[in-house]
């Protein structure tokens, strides 16, 4: 769908092109937010190196999903199309320099205050020279591959995201010239500590300037006339078509192999590096100029995950762990069941217990006599997953199993692929979804015979079954008893795992079926209400907003006069207070310890109290891939108490004003300053919800803590 298009459902089409902004350009400008944070002085140190790891490794995405579709070999794109690949160019070397600033001009001076000093081979003393080489004949040299490039050795592949030393040797013999690439190991620290003079310091030395000072040693009798340090990123959009004849697992092992040689799309290199090797590198890799970028300072900024996770608690986050949920951790052991059945819990992580809760049920599902059977969906799991270990023991136990494994999650192929297998060697069914759609929904179902009842009970969530990313990432979850809802889930799993045109369910929301209708519904019913003079509001928390349609229907919504209050982490297309189009709508993006990945969804419906409202979660963004080409899922919140909860989180995130960022109308955003004359807002979204969680379960002045997987 074009931009500004509408489809027949959505009334009146509109044009958005006052008030659009380019998806890449917009993503940038998230990624330009996660970088201020490595520069903002409130935050700790040590996250603050983090964050300009994790800008680094955002970056790496962006090219390796992005940038196939902007390049131009051929040098005949579109004007337009070229303005947009220069413009982004520009954003990334002016992020990439203020990147480099901060790191030289004052992370690495911060550190060493505080004794963690991050060096090159020209600072270390002669001791600290001789152990780093001692370590390097030791561990570092046995591991490494030299490659020559001449006449009987071909030019080597290169490998997604690798770094690699570029040699130039002359023979002083016969004054032969050879060039020679070195890959840095991946599997060996990217920081070697040594000792220091001062105990109390912490000395860090760079893997790749171990190597370059060591690298005579590699080629005895040669000379090391030139070294050039060079990293290089690939495409990584590689899709095949479903209908080729290949099963799912085929296409998707198929699709692995062909992303290592996708082309390369981004080659960084040393602002000193040797002309005619950066030359044959953009020869070799088909490289226009604007894919190269010099890196002024480190050449891979993610290898600072090591410095960040030192274990240096005055420049860290304080400690946090996640709290069991009161209703649950009242309940005796393995009679989670029996909590769940007496009222709906709404659950909101990490400041709750994943361990306690969502690991918990399936847990527990999996070892009780009285469990019939259990189904998943799984988009990403992680490597070590209690849940695939659950499922497996249920099977083996004589449950039914199903797992929907969406196989094509991007970067968690390999993974996905290896605990299908995994679960297919016990006797589960393992499915791998709908043809032509990616499985995105994040459910579970879990049915029992109690006493001759049977009896369901589901799991629906707005984030992945994954134990580590829950406890970074920011979610809500339902867990039910309702029949009618976990009879829609059952519904869903029969669409996924069997065959059908026109499944119907009676609250769950699944896309692509009606999602998109039943938003574009409540979209147009607080446009009626505003114009007929009864309450109307929308308040929309989500990862992404990019959809035409609900863009053209938020546009509409605005010019009847219905505040719009939108909280929109990553990518947003549309611009807020352009006049005639977006007057009355507010966008903000929240950034800081945890990400913020919930989608939640609030309409007044006619209500001055908020709570009398429409609430939804789900897993969708309003982005077109979402709403119309993934099976997601999304549930009506109804129960007044949990209701209130999510409302007290969309205030909060409104009220913030110490991790909040305002989009303007250019596109641009412009973080927020506390209020001095308001007490709202203060601490920030996260300081003040992990407050309020320990608040929660206090009992007898002692905060309810678990042990286990979220310790």
């Amino acid at each position: 769908m074009a931009v500004g298009e509408s489809s027949p459902t959505a009334g009146q089409a509109v044009d958005l092109s006052g008030a659009w902004i380019d998806r890449d350009i917009s993503w940038l400008e998230f990624n330009r937010r996660v970088l201020h944070e490595s520069l903002d002085e409130r935050t700790p140190l040590l996250e603050r190196v983090k964050f300009l790891a994790i800008f680094s490794a955002n970056l790496d995405e962006f090219f390796m999903k992005r940038m196939s579709r902007l390049a131009d070999p051929t040098g005949l794109a579109a004007p337009a199309q070229r303005e947009l690949a220069a413009q982004i160019r520009a954003m990334v070397t002016s992020m990439l320099d203020e990147q480099a600033r901060c790191y030289t001009q004052v992370l690495r001076p911060r550190l060493a205050e505080h004794g963690i000093r991050l060096v090159g081979w020209d600072e270390l003393d002669a001791a600290q020279r001789e152990e780093a080489s001692a370590v390097f004949e030791r561990d570092i040299s046995p591991v490494l591959t030299p490659l020559s490039l001449d006449a009987a050795h071909p030019f080597p592949y290169v490998s997604n995201l690798s770094t690699s030393w570029a040699f130039q040797l002359e023979d002083p013999v016969s004054g032969e010239a050879v060039l020679v690439r070195l890959k840095l190991p991946t599997d060996l620290p990217q920081w070697l500590r040594l000792k220091a003079v001062d105990s109390s310091e912490w000395v860090f030395v760079g893997l790749d300037q171990v190597i370059r000072a060591n690298a005579e040693r590699l080629f005895p009798g040669m000379l090391v006339a030139s070294a050039s340090l060079f990293r290089v990123c690939r495409d990584a959009d590689v899709e095949l078509d479903e209908n080729d004849g290949l099963s799912k697992r085929a296409m998707v092992e198929e699709e692995l192999r062909q992303r290592r040689f996708e082309p390369v799309v981004r080659l960084e290199v040393q602002p000193d590096a040797d002309a005619a090797m950066v030359a044959e590198l953009v020869d070799r890799f088909a490289l226009g100029p604007d894919a190269v970028y010099e890196m002024s300072a480190l050449l891979d900024y993610t290898t600072l995950f090591e410095i960040a996770g030192l274990d240096v608690a005055e420049l860290r986050d304080p400690p946090w762990t996640p709290l069991a949920p009161r209703v649950l951790e009242a309940a005796p052991d393995s009679d989670i069941f029996s909590a769940i059945r007496s009222a709906d819990i709404l659950l909101h992580h990490p400041y709750e217990s994943f361990y306690a809760s969502v690991e918990r049920f399936i847990r527990e599902a999996a070892d009780d006599p009285q469990t019939l059977s259990i189904k998943m969906t799984v988009y990403r799991v992680g490597d070590d997953t209690p849940f695939v270990r659950s499922l497996i023991a249920a099977a083996a136990a004589g449950k039914q199993v199903a797992c929907v494994i969406e196989l094509n999650a991007r970067f968690d192929e390999e993974r996905n692929l290896h605990w299908s297998r995994e679960l297919e060697r016990v006797g589960a069914h393992v499915m791998f979804g709908v043809t032509g759609l990616k499985t995105h929904s994040k459910v579970a179902l879990v049915v029992r015979n109690e006493d001759g009842v049977i009896r369901s009970y589901a799991h629906i969530a707005t984030g992945n079954y994954h134990t580590r990313t829950a406890k970074l990432y920011e979610d809500v979850g339902l867990l039910t008893a309702d029949p009618i809802i976990t009879g829609d889930v059952v519904s869903l799993f029969h669409y996924l795992t069997g065959r059908s045109r026109t499944p119907s369910f009676s609250e769950l929301l699944v896309a692509p079926l009606h999602m998109r209708a039943r938003f574009v519904e409540l979209l147009e019913a607080e446009i009626a209400n505003q114009e007929a003079g009864r309450p109307a509001r929308i308040v929309c928390k989500m990862n992404q907003l990019e959809d035409p349609e609900m863009c053209a229907l938020l546009s509409r919504a605005s010019g009847a006069g219905v505040p719009v209050d939108l909280i929109v982490r990553g990518l947003c297309c549309l611009a807020p207070g352009v006049p005639g189009l977006t007057e009355n709508l507010r966008i903000r993006s929240v950034i800081g310890r945890f990400l913020e990945h919930s989608r939640i969804f609030h309409f007044a419906s006619g209500s001055e109290d908020p709570l009398e409202g429409t609430f939804l979660i789900g897993s969708a963004d309003w982005m077109t891939r979402n709403l119309s080409e993934r099976v997601e899922a999304a549930v009506p919140i109804t129960k007044p108490r949990l209701r209130a909860r999510l409302w007290e989180i969309l205030e909060i995130c409104l009220a913030d004003r110490r991790n909040a960022w305002e989009l303007q109308s250019d596109g641009s955003y412009i973080q927020l300053q506390p209020d001095p004359y308001e007490a709202a807002g203060q601490e920030g979204t996260h300081a003040t919800l992990m407050r309020l969680a320990t608040e929660r379960n206090r009992v007898d002045g002692a905060a309810i803590v678990v042990a286990g997987g979220d310790g």
